[in-house]
């Protein structure tokens, strides 16, 4: 999984549409403007400039290969996943706010799936409601245990990337947080 280390990089990951944009792409595979406009209920300039955004910062790149004529323009992510710790941008207050501003985006985002799954008929409806789950705790860890649970449930989600496409399978968004908390 690339690590950004680079504000430019994380400014455009900082931006909701940009956001969604990504995970359309990381699910769905490469698609067109137009596609993706309707996807996320958005316009095609819209789209098309958010998509620049993200290919001058190397997250995403054409796929001329999959265009069947001129008119037709691809975009792919090259890596389905990014990452980025903090420590690498505390040495600038403005890459410190940039990396404030992607992760608050990305809880935005990660807020927001989870709200819409849980309005949803189907978090009501066999068999997801039975597969669904939500699991919280307090823990005592040191940070190096921290960083070693981390790394052991990274390990397990990418166990699980990647798998092909079947009659009973559907995109599931997982998440997983620690951090230090007082209830």
């Amino acid at each position: 999984m690339p690590q950004i280390k680079d504000a430019a990089v994380l400014k455009a990951v900082a931006h909701p549409v940009r956001r969604r944009l990504l995970d359309v792409l990381r699910v769905d595979g490469p698609s067109m403007p137009s596609v993706l406009a309707r996807t996320t209920s958005q316009a095609v300039a819209n789209v098309s400039h958010h998509l620049r955004v993200l290919a001058e910062a190397g997250l995403i790149e054409e796929a001329p290969e999959l265009a069947r004529n001129r008119k037709e323009h691809w975009w792919r992510m090259p890596d389905r996943s990014i990452s980025w710790q903090l420590a690498d941008f505390d040495g600038d207050p403005a890459d410190l706010a940039a990396a404030d501003a992607a992760m608050a985006i990305g809880l935005q985002r990660q807020v927001e799936l989870i709200s819409t799954w849980l309005g949803s008929p189907a978090s009501r409806e066999e068999p997801w409601t039975g597969a669904a789950f939500s699991t919280d705790g307090f823990l005592r860890l040191s940070p190096a245990e921290l960083a070693a649970m981390g790394e052991e449930i990274q390990q397990i989600v990418d166990k699980y990337a990647g798998r092909p496409e079947a009659p009973d399978r559907e995109p599931v968004f997982v998440i997983g947080r620690g951090f230090p908390a007082r209830p």
